[in-house]
């Protein structure tokens, strides 16, 4: 057998769908008949069991046989943009600790993680090492995205995958944009901070490690990804690392000094979201694109008029490397006291540029905004209103927040 179709049964055994739910019964993760006692039975419809009784909705704990574990029944997470019944599909998990270990590593790569840690990090830390963990962020979410769309290769059938999440399941599988981010984010994190920064190497090393290994883990335990997804993501995040990390000094650089650098990467980033991909059904890559899109240009957008007008300075080269400050209750209540107080313009300014943008683009697109959901998946609303808000709440993360901490003494 020649090494092309050893290395082609080996991509076929990692992406069989029934070594992610292997993987799951391990972790105790039961399908809808599974209460009944038995394998899945019979097709599933909509992720709907077709056999096995009914059980009522909730996550309330089901008591076992004697002698078996006791089970919890819960639901699907989903977002507000997934079709009702795709969160149909019940499941019961024995092990409590492991369902929400796994969950708080999906979020690691979910919008909720990146809200709070990119402005903690630029607020509270070092907005030198923020901005450059954003641009690398948006240029690895960017192309996996995109490779997704190139690749098309569906989701992890179900059954025999038990689908604990439908936030992205109308997304295609190939690679895990989940593994990219918590590859590229940890190591990202420990090459630019060491030398910086002054740390052990080993914590920051296993650090790295444990964040990486609990996201990809994650995705195979959510039933979203094949274990083929998740080393694809993992080693093309790695690549992308190795591409820009040499040229991140530099895409900084240009940013914080050229001109002209807002309107470039304005157009840059809006034409990317434009022009570099099409759908052939409506699925939430697009408007994640563009609101990565956005987030990044805001940010870029932000740091440009604060090297401009001198505001938030870089710390001089002689200062270097860092030390991190003895942790006093003064120091850690003004750090979460910015991230509180931040966080929640952050939150505001979404909502406001979100109730203007969707009805404004409705109007100028001539979409009917009767079902704000249908209109939010058109393409002539999605990318404006993901684009113009993220970009705000970008722009006000680097630029307006740190105004505001200045103004009331909390800088």
């Amino acid at each position: 057998m020649s090494l092309g179709q050893r290395l082609a049964r080996l991509a076929a055994h990692l992406q069989d769908p029934r070594k992610v739910a292997a993987f799951q019964r391990l972790c105790g993760v039961e399908g809808p008949s599974g209460w009944a006692g038995g394998e899945q039975r019979g097709p599933v419809a909509n992720g709907g069991p077709a056999g096995g009784r009914a059980h009522p909705a909730g996550n309330g704990a089901v008591p076992g046989a004697a002698g078996t574990p006791r089970r919890w029944r819960r639901r699907p997470r989903r977002n507000s943009l997934t079709e009702e019944e795709d969160g149909s599909q019940e499941f019961a998990t024995r092990s409590r600790f492991l369902y929400y270990l796994f969950s708080l590593g999906t979020e690691l790569g979910n919008e909720l993680f990146y809200i709070l840690f990119f402005p903690f990090c630029i607020w509270n830390v070092d907005a030198w090492l923020g901005r450059r963990l954003i641009i690398i962020w948006v240029w690895v979410m960017y192309l996996g995205q995109c490779t997704k769309d190139v690749i098309r290769w569906p989701r992890p059938a179900s059954p025999p995958v038990v689908k604990l999440e439908v936030f992205y399941n109308s997304e295609y599988s190939m690679p895990s944009t989940h593994a990219m981010s918590g590859t590229a984010i940890p190591l990202a994190l420990l090459l630019l901070s060491y030398g910086r920064w002054q740390y052990p190497f080993m914590f920051g090393l296993i650090l790295a490690f444990c964040w990486c290994s609990l996201v990809c883990c994650s995705r195979i335990y959510m039933g979203m990804h094949s274990i083929l997804d998740v080393i694809a993501g993992f080693l093309y995040a790695i690549l992308i690392l190795a591409v820009f990390h040499p040229l991140v000094d530099l895409i900084d650089n240009f940013n914080l000094t050229y001109k002209y650098a807002p309107l470039i990467i304005i157009s840059l980033h809006l034409a990317l979201g434009i022009f570099s991909f099409t759908l052939d059904t409506w699925s939430t890559s697009r408007g994640d694109t563009a609101q990565i899109l956005g987030c990044g240009a805001g940010v870029a957008c932000g740091s440009h008029l604060n090297h401009l007008l001198g505001l938030q300075l870089d710390p001089a080269p002689h200062t270097l490397p860092l030390s991190l400050s003895s942790l006093s209750v003064t120091v850690f209540g003004k750090a979460i006291l910015r991230l509180l107080i931040g966080v929640i313009v952050l939150l505001l300014t979404r909502v406001a540029m979100k109730r203007a943008t969707i009805p404004l683009a409705c109007q100028i697109f001539r979409v009917p905004h009767d079902d704000v959901r249908r209109a939010r998946q058109r393409m002539e609303v999605e990318l404006p209103y993901r684009y113009i808000t993220y970009g705000m709440v970008g722009f006000s993360l680097m630029f307006i927040v740190p105004c505001l901490f200045h103004f009331i003494g909390l800088s």
